[in-house]
């Protein structure tokens, strides 16, 4: 947080991803998207099995860090400090759900824009009036929902080009305007929230999920038991 409002602050151009294991898994496959990831200016754990398996490869005090989470406490902090935001993705009817909500709770918050752009590549002079529509804002940070790995490549692409920290959140917009139902509390604390989600669009994510889950769990497991291997009966490398 403290980093974003920093570079929001200083209209520095950077990009911030979050990492769910669709994402870590389609990085593993995919070499752009890999170099995506590893070129954000911040890539955080999206996600409870991502921050599990950090937890146990040296990094002890990591939690998860997810997008509509990151994205209200931004708000917030946006509201107090009088930093400005613009919204980039979804639908129109989504927007508009979701500026009626961040007003209600942020009422005295600078957006300064909201935009659905088409599902299409877009036009060289279509992308160039967005940067421009953007940048004459004057927004400290944009939030980018495009889905995945759209809206990481598009940041990528966008890095220099616009004056703002770019968070690509993903489902952060329908989360938030209400268009898609969250998975209770319980479910996020125990790492199930991909079945919530599973269960809410099956057509959309069944043949996501049992193709990188699959993947992140068999490395995972096949990573530790080498690991174990590795160590002497007193526990020691």
């Amino acid at each position: 947080m403290a980093r974003i409002i920093e570079w929001g602050w200083q209209h520095q151009s950077r990009y911030v991803t979050l990492c769910n294991v669709h994402s870590v898994v389609t990085a593993s496959q995919d070499p752009v998207f890999k170099q995506v990831v590893a070129q954000a200016d911040l890539a955080l754990p999206d996600g409870a099995p991502v921050a599990w398996v950090m937890r146990h490869s040296g990094h002890p005090r990591q939690q998860r860090i997810n997008g509509p989470d990151l994205t209200w406490r931004y708000l917030e902090a946006a509201e107090k400090l009088g930093q400005s935001v613009f919204f980039f993705g979804s639908s129109d009817d989504t927007l508009a759900q979701l500026r009626a909500r961040v007003h209600q709770s942020f009422p005295r918050l600078r957006v300064v824009g909201m935009e659905s752009p088409p599902f299409r590549e877009l036009t060289p002079d279509e992308d160039q009036a967005y940067i421009d529509q953007i940048n004459q804002s004057g927004a400290h940070v944009v939030f980018v929902g495009l889905g995945c790995p759209k809206q990481e490549v598009w940041m990528a692409q966008h890095r220099g080009k616009l004056h703002a920290v770019m968070l690509g959140v993903g489902a952060a917009f329908d989360y938030h305007a209400g268009t898609i139902q969250r998975a209770p509390a319980w479910m996020q604390k125990m790492g199930l929230e991909w079945l919530h989600r599973l269960c809410s669009e099956p057509r959309r994510l069944a043949k996501r999920y049992a193709v990188t889950n699959t993947v992140f769990v068999y490395r995972t497991l096949k990573t530790m038991l080498l690991e174990r291997s590795k160590l002497k009966p007193d526990g020691s490398v």
